[in-house]
């Protein structure tokens, strides 16, 4: 067995870098090395002091998450645990954290899905050392209806939902989106939920058919939503527009698949090069940023560029403002009070909108091609977070 590092303070990283969303995982990869030096030096004036960082695979399972919490703390002797990523891997995380007693903050997955697990009622033991920044269901659902509503008021919608614990979640008739639609005037129709991968959707779109379904909403991979795509035109369905969050959030995701080209897809937006936010760390802005990953790995960003940067940017803070950053209650405590602006937008960990969660403002884009170009990001509906312009029209089919 390996010995437990003592040498300084240490922050700890479970990283998806290889599995299937390894690729989303590489933003966080990248900040880790490109703010390495950065903490190492420790800040003067902040009471930051020189800062290790270390990494484990996930492997974009639950188990190698647990494995890679256990390694960063009995091996490298992390002070506070990082990580970001998706179903899998969020919930083990926090699960080994809270064992381990370990403070932990993570972003970039829904938080009504991160604090209500597989149940509609948090768990009977409050969370101690796992903090969370990301945003809602109901926030997904609002946005979305902000587009839906550039089709017309009292819109009809398709509920296109796997049969998992996204899909529950999302049905659920107060976490989820039905609160949210019929506040605002929208039919929502669900013929219940698909596994995952899906081989036939022929009773979803007779369903959609009959009811005169026009908008489509989901939360599919992108391979699903491509096969719904196909196997609803061949039916004589063609949506006028299509929501949809999770893996179309990156752009090469929704490169790479032919079957989406010309579809009205819109999805949620969290991070841009354009939001106007800068590290706490450095100053650096959400812009340079974009450009220096582009410059340093030749691809374009990715959302989850800037939640990464941010985990560091809370991390790093909750040891310079711990009174004792070896004190791991201390440093819980830390994150527990913190209201930090980072380069991903103003974080509140005092406000909810529960405990140990602060949210993240959300706004809509839709993917555009341009001839041979990759696809690009245009934000369509900014109202939530006024400080950012749309930049262009939101496009629906006839």
């Amino acid at each position: 067995m390996a010995s437990r590092r003592t040498d300084g303070l240490c922050v700890g990283a479970v990283v998806a870098r290889t599995g299937r969303s390894a690729r989303p995982g590489e933003p966080l990869d990248y900040v880790l090395d490109r703010l390495a030096p950065h903490l190492a030096r420790g800040t003067d004036g902040t009471g930051l002091r020189p800062v290790r960082l270390a990494r484990r695979d996930s492997r974009c399972e639950a188990d190698g998450a647990r494995r890679a919490v256990a390694e960063l703390v009995r091996d490298e002797g992390a002070s506070v645990v990082v990580a970001m990523g998706g179903g899998a891997v969020l919930p083990a995380v926090a699960e080994a954290c809270e064992v381990l007693g370990i403070p932990c903050v993570s972003t970039v997955f829904p938080w009504h899905a991160y604090v209500y697990g597989g149940g509609a009622e948090p768990p009977v033991r409050p969370r101690r050392w796992t903090y969370h920044f990301a945003w809602g269901l109901d926030d997904i659902a609002t946005v979305f209806a902000e587009m839906w509503e550039r089709v017309g008021s009292g819109r009809t919608v398709g509920a296109l939902w796997n049969d998992g614990l996204q899909g529950r979640l999302l049905r659920h008739p107060r976490h989820g989106f039905p609160p949210v639609a019929a506040a605002r005037g929208h039919t929502l129709v669900d013929p219940g939920g698909y596994r995952e991968p899906a081989a036939c959707f022929a009773s979803h779109i007779r369903r959609f058919q009959e009811t005169g379904v026009e908008i489509v909403t989901s939360a599919a991979t992108v391979e699903d939503l491509a096969l719904f795509h196909r196997q609803a035109g061949e039916a004589g369905l063609r949506p006028r527009l299509i929501t949809c969050s999770r893996r179309l959030t990156c752009p090469r995701a929704n490169a790479a698949t032919d079957g989406l080209r010309g579809t009205r897809v819109a999805t949620l937006v969290y991070w841009t090069p354009r939001h106007p936010f800068r590290s706490s760390l450095d100053g650096t802005t959400a812009q340079q940023l974009a450009r220096d990953y582009r410059r340093a790995t030749g691809r374009l960003w990715l959302q989850p560029l800037g939640p990464a940067h941010a985990l560091l940017e809370v991390a790093a803070h909750a040891l310079a403002t711990a009174p004792d950053p070896t004190d791991r209650y201390a440093v819980a405590a830390a994150v527990a009070r913190m209201r930090l602006d980072t380069i991903a937008g103003p974080l509140d960990f005092t406000a909810g909108p529960t405990p140990n969660v602060a949210l993240l403002p959300l706004v809509g884009g839709q993917w555009r091609r341009r001839h041979d170009r990759a696809p690009e990001l245009a934000l369509v509906t900014t109202t939530r977070l006024p400080g950012l312009a749309p930049d262009a029209d939101l496009t629906v089919g006839l």
